[in-house]
């Protein structure tokens, strides 16, 4: 099974891919978890929404990749699917948030958002893979 290292060290995926899947899954656990626990203050940050099941819907998900994203730093197993739905979630979101700010859809706070999910891939970046 493959591993992520850190390029520096070589160390095993303990030291590089646990680290970011531990932030990232933090980040997204919250994230997600917000609108649930206090929808004004999401929508006070966020700016108002007309379809509050959607913000919960994409809330609960968030939340969920947070959670396996957790697990999987936890047990010190980051997978190459760990990795992709990590990495293809980050894309996602990025997209979703740059192209709506740019419609004009959404407040530009989320490109607060779009920032954070490119860190996020860098860092997965600077990961390396070993068998």
């Amino acid at each position: 099974m493959a591993t992520i290292t850190s390029p520096a060290s070589a160390a095993p995926a303990s030291r590089a891919g646990t680290s970011v899947a531990t932030v990232q899954g933090l980040f997204y656990l919250a994230t997600g978890v917000w609108p649930l626990v206090h929808i004004d203050s999401f929508q006070a940050v966020t700016g108002p929404k007309t379809d509050l099941w959607l913000v919960y819907t994409v809330g609960v998900l968030v939340a969920a990749v947070g959670l396996v994203l957790l697990a999987a730093a936890r047990s010190g197993r980051i997978t190459p699917e760990v990795v992709l739905l990590a990495a293809g979630c980050a894309v996602a979101l990025a997209g979703i948030d740059v192209v709506f700010v740019a419609r004009q859809v959404i407040d530009r706070i989320y490109l607060a958002d779009a920032v954070a999910e490119a860190v996020l891939l860098v860092w997965w970046g600077t990961c390396r893979w070993t068998r």
